[in-house]
């Protein structure tokens, strides 16, 4: 899906309705960037943000153009940024690679500008009970351990003291879901296995839990 069509809309996307949020020429930093693939949509959305991105391994040459990439290892690296440099911060899967996450909380806050905000986003619990699709036909992860990167679980609770030991202040909680997959779900649960069968599934079901924290 094109971010650009939910310019007008952008509260039908978890992660859409944060972007949007951010000020005007903002600086957004994606941490555990990966493919780009959310990157670009957050382009495709706010082509007028400046746009950062670390990841351990990554794929720079598929980030948006003009996006600033370090390569970096969250667990004991210290961010190439200066303090205070980031008006908004995406985290999305992430936190269940790694096996302490304290590091990253007190990068986050650093780096944060008065104000700023981060959103974390992370597989439910939930998913630890669900069926495996990782021998299936199509691989998919639906249950947690289908990624055999995973490490551990992160439930909202410690995410958000670990956040507030950082000095971050909790603003929100919940379930991160793109309601037009999760609305297309009852149609692909008829028809054959595919990703985008497995995609609605994840909406609909409200696979990744989600946490928006700000600094003072």
């Amino acid at each position: 899906m094109n971010w650009l069509w939910l310019r007008p809309f952008p509260w039908l996307d978890t992660r859409a309705q944060f972007a949007a949020r951010a000020p005007q020429r903002a600086a957004l930093l994606d941490l555990g960037s990966s493919d780009g693939e959310t990157l670009g949509h957050i382009a495709e959305l706010r082509p007028d943000l400046r746009l950062f991105a670390a990841d351990k391994s990554g794929q720079p040459e598929r980030y948006p153009a003009g996006c600033q990439f370090s390569r970096v290892d969250f667990e004991s690296d210290r961010l190439p940024w200066s303090d205070g440099s980031m008006d908004a911060i995406t985290c999305m899967h992430l936190v269940e690679h790694l096996h302490d996450c304290a590091l990253l909380l007190r990068e986050v806050a650093r780096l944060l500008k008065p104000g700023g905000r981060a959103y974390f986003e992370t597989p439910h619990p939930k998913s630890v009970d669900l069926p495996s699709r990782r021998h299936a036909a199509i691989p998919f992860t639906l249950n947690f351990h289908d990624d055999p990167t995973h490490v551990q679980l992160v439930p909202m609770t410690e995410l958000a003291g670990l956040a507030h030991k950082a000095g971050l202040r909790v603003e929100s909680s919940g379930i991160s879901r793109n309601w037009l997959f999760a609305a297309a779900h009852p149609l692909f649960a008829l028809l054959p296995p595919s990703r985008q069968k497995y995609t609605a599934q994840v909406h609909w079901i409200g696979w990744s839990a989600c946490l928006i924290a700000g600094k003072p």
